[in-house]
């Protein structure tokens, strides 16, 4: 359009015509859109980078979990692994898939099996993992009722972006950050997770004591993830039966942002 021409619709309190490209496909409605972000930096050595995914695989394969699923029916779950390191090192190490029952959880499982390392050591750039984590959410052919990201890792954030930016932007976007402490490294870690990392609609936080006990822990928070987010006291009057949250693995309400 020349020049003059806008400058008279301009004037004329005229309306520019708006250029629209293709529509945009379908998306799959799901119950849970997860992102899976495994630490792949300098402080998790190959050993226990195998731990961490063997326990994830193992995770999918577990009758809680299966169960968790089959509860989703058939909408189901879009998850995807990333694996992180530091400010310029984040890989879509698994594509998103579509689970929605036992069988598709274990071909899932098989999938983590064979996915290599594709991050390995660096530094430790939790902001910049999740900002990844929420540019694939908006990068996938699924619409979740609720959007998460799972971040898991032995140590604090040495480079990059803040992560209570990061986490500050993806809670604007509707997006929960849960997370995975593994106290190895860092007996105190939970607290940095607590603070400034979790985060959004229902967040919580479990622990693992080693990447050995990653598989517990991270069977206990997908099952949580599927289903929904645990219950926390001060939304309840009068005591919780049963087992405390502390009791559960989760970390106190003081702790939760």
């Amino acid at each position: 359009m020349p020049l003059f021409v806008a400058f008279l619709l301009v004037l004329f309190g005229l309306s520019l015509p708006v250029l629209r490209g293709a529509p945009a496909a379908a998306q799959t409605p799901v119950l849970l859109e997860l992102v899976l972000a495994i630490d792949g930096s300098s402080s998790v050595n190959d050993d226990e980078f195998d731990l961490q995914m063997t326990g994830l695989a193992e995770a999918f394969r577990t009758p809680d979990v299966l169960g968790a699923l089959e509860l989703a029916g058939e909408q189901g779950i879009a998850v995807g692994v990333l694996q992180w390191s530091g400010a310029d090192s984040q890989v879509r190490a698994l594509d998103w898939q579509h689970l929605n029952d036992a069988a598709s959880a274990r071909r899932f499982a098989d999938m983590i099996d064979a996915t290599p390392r594709f991050v390995s050591g660096g530094a430790t750039a939790l902001g910049n993992a999740i900002n990844a984590s929420v540019n694939w959410i908006f990068d996938n052919d699924f619409e979740g009722v609720r959007r998460a990201i799972d971040v898991s890792g032995d140590g604090r954030a040495n480079q990059g972006e803040s992560p209570a930016f990061s986490r500050a932007r993806a809670n604007a976007a509707g997006i929960t950050i849960n997370g995975l402490a593994i106290l190895n490294e860092e007996p105190k870690l939970a607290r940095y997770y607590a603070a400034g990392v979790v985060g959004g609609d229902g967040a919580f936080l479990l622990t693992a004591d080693d990447s050995d006990d990653f598989a517990r822990a991270i069977a206990k928070k997908l099952y949580f993830e599927i289903t929904g987010p645990p219950i926390v006291q001060r939304q309840i009057p009068g005591p919780i039966p049963g087992p405390s949250l502390a009791d559960r693995g989760f970390e106190p309400l003081s702790m939760q942002r």
